[in-house]
């Protein structure tokens, strides 16, 4: 087969991106799209997804990671598969590997491809979020028992934002959030090891109805894949229920039903409808990043990969 024109072009013009970045909600194709782009610019992709970090969590994460195969070629993946399952990985741990992975990148001289759907990871890189590592506070906590669960999460409130009730869900998240609050205040803002405030930023989307028949196609995909037997065995190499629900959807509602708390049905139905309700708060959040400055050039996932790639051509071009 012979390279085709679009390759031929991506590849000359891809060294003057420091970074691309591929983003959507959960079964938009961002994988393949992401792979097939990174082939034509000759680039690796670094994984933007929370749970995708962690070993043994496969199937249920999506990795897919036959799709980095074009032919003969493996188009290299970074921060896939490093972190034991029921270990703890947040923000502060991806900026850290994300600057670490960026770097071996480019000394490579390949082009970045960012990708993934955890909003708060694409951010902490589009926006340069500046973090650092906060301690313990034995004096706060101390300050911190004494308080109920309203009074911390009304703490918190006056502190940042609260864009969700992730953080006021948990007693430990409570304490923990406001910790970290409390720490930015009395400390001078790091500025990040790279920032990446006029890159291109591509998004996948469908529409609703369209998103959520692919959605099931793909859950039910999934579970006669082997997923339930996945999370067995998270469970007897002695990751925690507490856990895997703590990593929500498929391994909470799996967790659920293998401790027999719920039919396969429920299983199915519940885990199906979380799905559909996590896929809205990401669109929400990306529209949300968007507010914050974050220019993303949207690809109807309906049109097709070869129609997108051509699209991101020519959107490349214009940058």
């Amino acid at each position: 087969m012979g390279t085709s024109p679009i390759f031929l072009h991506l590849c000359i013009m891809s060294s003057q991106f420091p970074l691309i970045t591929i983003l959507g909600p959960t079964a938009a194709g961002k994988t393949s799209f992401a792979v097939q782009l990174a082939h034509s610019l000759r680039g690796e992709i670094i994984s933007a997804d929370s749970r995708q970090v962690f070993r043994g969590m496969d199937i249920g994460t999506g990795k897919d990671l036959e799709e980095y195969r074009i032919n003969d070629v493996v188009i290299p993946a970074h921060l896939i598969d490093i972190a034991d399952a029921g270990s703890e990985y947040n923000v502060f741990r991806f900026r850290r590997d994300f600057d670490k992975a960026y770097s071996d990148v480019i000394a490579r001289g390949s082009t970045p491809v960012l990708c993934g759907g955890t909003g708060m990871y694409l951010e902490a890189v589009l926006l340069g979020y500046s973090l650092e590592e906060v301690p313990q506070n034995e004096k706060l906590r101390l300050e911190m028992d004494l308080l109920s669960d309203n009074e911390l999460t009304a703490k918190l409130s006056t502190l940042r934002q609260l864009h969700n009730t992730t953080d006021s869900l948990d007693r430990e998240r409570l304490l923990r959030a406001i910790e970290i609050e409390v720490h930015k205040l009395a400390k001078p803002e790091i500025p990040p090891v790279h920032e990446f405030t006029n890159t291109p930023v591509f998004g996948l989307r469908f529409e609703r109805s369209v998103l959520r028949n692919r959605i099931t196609a793909r859950l039910t995909q999934r579970l006669e894949n082997g997923m339930i037997d996945e999370v067995a065995q998270l469970l007897h190499n002695g990751v925690s229920k507490e856990r895997l629900i703590f990593y929500g959807l498929e391994y909470k509602y799996l967790c659920l039903h293998l401790s027999g708390e719920i039919s396969y049905s429920s299983m199915f139905g519940l885990l199906n409808t979380a799905i559909h309700q996590f896929a809205k708060r990401q669109m929400t959040w990306f529209r949300r990043m968007e507010s914050k400055g974050i220019k993303i050039f949207w690809l109807d996932g309906e049109d097709g990969l070869s129609v997108n790639l051509a699209k991101a051509r020519t959107y490349l071009d214009s940058f």
